[in-house]
């Protein structure tokens, strides 16, 4: 019989706020015999000292004499020796744990013992949840999750020693009278089946077809970018997660965006989930809300039965490729990975990611039988392959069914949100300089400033150009890590991405690459700008959107007198136009007065308007021009 406290929150709270053990008290009973063993209290020495205002008045401890307790690896190594000790002397066997609740063994011992990496013996990973077996032979009393000592005991009509006030020793006594007392009348259902605690994440498909109960579904935010699916399984430690129930999210480029919707196998251990919001990943906290089953399904289901059968493989590690040619086949991913990393199946064990037209995205997947060849693998992050380096990142299966049904998705680009400030056009044209005259700068922390960006480019800054900054918001209208800077000269940009790059800026490295003007104007117009060279802004509808955008070869458009009846004037599309040069849209939270002020909406903001449903809703036809909204 267990009982344990920490320095914060206590009873229902317990560990809700991320605090250390201090303290635990056991005892063993032997259940046929109704023995009971010696009763055990140990301190734990904890990192932050500091205690609660309700836990000192509970406890009446000091942070002195927690100070010079042991550690909480060597408490563990004390308490399983005496418990085998105690168990021997009453007649030997295997035992089990019983506690108070569920949160003790879950939300408190499990995930202090992974952000410090101990491991924890098996005994750890099954327990009896006292109140859930009370509830059993008593189910007229209230839910198992308000139970607690005190009314167990006296809906039991048990007389307990109200003159103990050593902390933690009253519990664990009234704790041994209850269960004497429920094994006075023997039930087969009754420490029957202990709670278990899953000891390692199960990775498996998921299919669009499958039902998900939204009781079981939180989705986390602010997750690091370059994690897992096993380092979201680590933050949430000690509850269980369904197979295959990590889905993290991706944005429309098909990179991570910090979110994942995690699955559990019941609503308990949803709500304990719950309880760890804005617990801490490394130094981040991590928000945890509730979700839907159809946003799991959404995410993680796929269709596809080539991704299926890839996928059906048990026991895989799934790394993720980017970056490839897109002539490389089997054969050269395989070459590229080496014998010592060898992929399961070979190149069976390779999928690789096409767009809707059969070509290749550059992306792939692989399969690895075990964790070592992973990590074997994952040493070939940004090695070379032909004249490209490749990335290797850890994947999950929810992760595949994604990227494969954006790659094979003709309508993959997000639509437009609705912003809250105006969007104006920029009062200053984009001055055109010769060659690259522009860097741009990724991966930039999402609280970067202005000032920080002078800051980062130094002496370089001297060299920008009036209005020259432009800081890229995402389709939320926040910071999405990128922006254009324009230099005075392309020997000025060469020489700040020379200077620049992958240097630090708020523990990021960043990357800075020359551009030019040209091919930063069609970015922000919509087009994106990847390292295998520039693609034009999304045009999914000819109809709607013109070939080219060097210049616009457009024929008359009829438009019916009814229909143009329903439009201004100013909001009719003309015959044909020429523009020389497409003019960016700029976002502009506030009066645009400061010289190093322009920001722009992301490539993914833009997008083409499409009819949706079935049938189609009649669309304004204007062959080979732009919409004007």
């Amino acid at each position: 019989v267990l009982f344990g406290a920490t320095a914060g929150a206590l009873g229902p709270d317990l560990g809700s706020d991320e605090t250390d053990l201090i303290l635990i008290v056991w005892q063993v009973v032997e259940p046929r015999s109704r023995q009971v063993g010696t009763l055990h209290k140990s301190l734990i020495r904890a990192e932050a000292t500091a205690l609660s205002p309700q836990c000192r008045e509970a406890s009446g401890l000091s942070t002195d004499s927690l100070a010079r307790a042991e550690s909480l690896d060597k408490v563990l190594q004390q308490f399983l020796q005496l418990v085998n000790r105690d168990v021997a002397l009453l007649g030997g066997g295997p035992y089990v744990l019983c506690t108070d609740g569920q949160q003790l063994l879950r939300q408190v011992l499990h995930p202090e013992a992974s952000r410090k990496n101990l491991v924890l013996p098996d005994t750890f990973f099954s327990f009896y949840d006292l109140r859930r077996e009370f509830h059993l032979q008593h189910p007229t009393a209230c839910s198992a999750r308000d139970l607690t000592v005190a009314t167990m005991a006296q809906d039991l009509g048990l007389e307990t020693d109200a003159t103990e006030d050593d902390f933690g020793v009253w519990e664990v006594k009234t704790m041994v009278a209850i269960i004497l007392h429920l094994l006075e009348r023997p039930s087969g259902q009754l420490f029957s089946k202990p709670q278990v605690v899953k000891q390692k994440y199960e990775t498996g498909p998921c299919s669009k077809a499958d039902v998900v109960d939204s009781e079981t579904v939180v989705r986390a935010r602010g997750l690091p970018w370059q994690s897992s699916d096993q380092d979201v399984a680590r933050f949430f430690k000690g509850l269980n997660i369904a197979r295959g129930g990590v889905a993290l999210c991706l944005n429309a480029q098909g990179r991570r965006n910090g979110e994942a919707l995690i699955r559990f196998v019941d609503s308990e251990q949803r709500d304990l989930a719950l309880q760890r919001h804005k617990h801490h990943m490394g130094i981040r906290y991590i928000e945890v809300y509730k979700a839907t089953g159809e946003e799991f399904v959404k995410i993680a289901g796929g269709t596809s039965l080539e991704v299926a059968r890839f996928l059906s493989r048990e026991d895989q590690v799934i790394l993720r490729l980017r970056g490839l040619p897109f002539s490389a086949g089997p054969t050269d991913v395989l070459g590229f990975l080496g014998p010592e990393c060898p992929v399961t199946g070979g190149a069976d064990g390779l999928l690789f990611v096409r767009h809707p037209d059969g070509r290749p995205t550059g992306d792939a997947f692989a399969l690895f039988a075990c964790e070592e060849l992973a990590q074997a693998a994952l040493r070939r992050h940004k090695g070379m392959l032909g004249k490209r380096y490749i990335e290797l990142f850890r994947s999950t299966a929810a992760e595949v069914q994604q990227v494969s049904t954006q790659g094979s998705s003709p309508y993959n680009v997000p639509l437009l949100p609705t912003l809250t400030a105006p969007l104006l056009p920029i009062p200053f044209p984009l001055a055109a300089g010769p060659g690259r005259d522009c860097v741009r700068l990724r991966g930039l922390p999402y609280t970067a400033t202005i000032e920080d960006i002078l800051s980062f480019l130094g002496e370089a800054a001297a060299d920008i150009r009036p209005h020259g900054v432009h800081m890229v918001l995402n389709q939320q209208g926040r910071p999405s890590g990128d922006a254009f800077i324009q230099m005075m000269s392309a020997e000025r940009a060469l020489a700040a991405a020379q200077r620049c790059h992958k240097k630090v800026m708020k523990e990021r490295y960043v990357e800075v690459v020359p551009c030019s003007t040209e091919e930063m104007s069609r970015v922000l117009m919509g087009g994106t700008l990847g390292r295998s060279g520039m693609s034009p802004p999304p045009c999914k509808l000819p109809c709607l959107s013109p070939p080219t955008y060097a210049t616009f070869q457009a024929t008359p458009t009829l438009i019916p007198t009814e229909t143009a009846a329903l439009y201004p004037s100013s909001a009719l599309l003309p015959a044909a136009r020429v523009p020389a040069a497409p003019t960016p849209v700029a976002y502009y939270p506030g009066p645009a007065t400061q010289l190093y002020m322009n920001y722009t909406l992301a490539p993914d903001d833009y997008a083409t308007l499409m009819p949706v449903g079935d049938p189609p809703r009649p669309v304004l036809q204007a062959p080979k021009e732009w919409v004007c909204l």
